[in-house]
C-alpha cells in the first residue's frame, strides 16, 4: 500500500535514543562535583590528621598549644557538619582523620583531668569517637612508659587504671564490622593493657629489689 513501509525498512530506521543528552550531561556534571568535593574533603581531612598528630608529640613532650588544640576540634566539626549534609560523599577517607582528631582531644583530656568530653563535645559522630577512644589506649601505654623511665610507679599505675577503664567501656559495645570495625580496637586495647600491666609489674620488682643507698661513715 502506498505510504507504507516494509518490515526491513523498520529494521533500518535509527532507533530513537533511551537516555537524552542532557540527563548524561546531568549525570556527568554530578559525577565531576562529587569528585571535586571529595578530594577538597580528602585534603582538609589531611591537614586535620597533620594537626593531630602535631598535637599529640607536643602533648607528649610537655607542651600544650591551646590553640592548636582548639583548631583540631573546629576541624572535626566542620568535615562532621558537611558528611552530615552531603550524604553522597565518601566518608572513607576521613574516618581515620576524625579518630585521630578524637584520640588527641582524649590525650589532651588525660593530662587535664576530669571527665573526657563526647562525641557532641568534640564535634564527630559516634563511629569515629569510638575508633579514637580505642588508639588512646595505645598513647596512654606509650605514656606510662615515660613515666616508668623517669621513675614514677604511682602516675604510671593511675594511667594503668585509665587504659584498664578506657577497655572495659569499650568492651561493652558490639556493631557489625559494616557499621564501625571496633573489634581490632577492642583486641590491641585488651593486649596493650595486658603487656603494660607486666612492664609496671616488673617495674615494681626491680624499684623492691633496689639496694637503700647508703650514706657514708662518720670520720
Amino acid at each position: 500500500m502506498p505510504g507504507s513501509r516494509s518490515s526491513s525498512d523498520r529494521r533500518k530506521a535509527a532507533p530513537a535514543p533511551a537516555i537524552s543528552e542532557k540527563t548524561l550531561v546531568e549525570i556527568e556534571t554530578h559525577l565531576q562535583r562529587r569528585e571535586a568535593r571529595r578530594d577538597e574533603l580528602i585534603e582538609r581531612a589531611r591537614q586535620l590528621r597533620r594537626q593531630s598528630q602535631f598535637v599529640m608529640h607536643q602533648l607528649h613532650q610537655g607542651r600544650r598549644l591551646e590553640e592548636a588544640i582548639q583548631d583540631v576540634r573546629k576541624g572535626a566539626r566542620e568535615i562532621t557538619e558537611t558528611l552530615r549534609e552531603e550524604a553522597g560523599v565518601d566518608a572513607g577517607p576521613v574516618l581515620a582523620a576524625l579518630q585521630e582528631c578524637v584520640e588527641a582531644t582524649l590525650l589532651d583530656a588525660t593530662y587535664q583531668g576530669g571527665e573526657f568530653p563526647g562525641p557532641a563535645d568534640i564535634g564527630v559522630e559516634p563511629e569515629p569517637y569510638l575508633l579514637g577512644l580505642g588508639d588512646l589506649v595505645g598513647e596512654l601505654r606509650r605514656r606510662v612508659l615515660q613515666e616508668l623511665s623517669e621513675g614514677d610507679l604511682a602516675e604510671a599505675e593511675r594511667l594503668l587504671a585509665l587504659m584498664e577503664e578506657l577497655t572495659r567501656a569499650l568492651m561493652r559495645f558490639e556493631a557489625p564490622r559494616a557499621i564501625v570495625s571496633l573489634k581490632p580496637k577492642q583486641d590491641t586495647a585488651r593486649a596493650l593493657v595486658e603487656r603494660t600491666r607486666g612492664d609496671l609489674t616488673l617495674a615494681r620488682l626491680l624499684a623492691r629489689a633496689q639496694l637503700p643507698p647508703s650514706t657514708p661513715e662518720d670520720e
